[in-house]
């Protein structure tokens, strides 16, 4: 059964205005939401040695960020049986569409048009793995 509390309760934020403490605008949360899923999409297309697409994801990455994006060196896909390099392309598409998503709420049309032609390259090479 539920017993009221008797004692008072403990505020940790007295004396402390909201204005203390940090916010950050609609805008600035879609940048670090897209940032993050771009970071995200940089990892998996340097996962699949895609070098060219790897360098345009990063500079997108730095322009949102202000800073060069940490990246683990990675093989050019070698080791990777089919499946494996499918599932690597359907992740990539995936986070490509979010990221396209979030561009579209900022407006932001560079990396509109870059998620989308990545989402096109994945789902070219899924049909292209799924006829061989």
């Amino acid at each position: 059964m539920y017993e009221p509390i008797r004692t008072k309760a403990v505020d940790p934020r007295i004396g402390v205005h909201r204005s203390d403490y940090p916010r950050s605008s609609r805008s600035e949360a879609l940048d670090i939401q897209l940032g993050g899923h771009l970071a995200a999409l940089l990892t998996v297309t340097d996962e699949l040695g895609l070098d060219d697409a790897a360098a345009e994801i990063a500079a997108q990455v730095t322009r949102l960020r202000g800073s060069q994006p940490a990246r683990a060196p990675h093989g050019r896909g070698d080791g990777h049986d089919a499946e494996d390099v499918a599932s690597l392309h359907r992740r990539a598409h995936d986070l490509a569409a979010r990221a396209l998503l979030v561009a579209a709420s900022r407006a932001d049309t560079t990396v509109a048009i870059l998620a989308a032609e990545r989402m096109d390259a994945h789902a070219a090479a899924l049909d292209f793995a799924g006829a061989h």
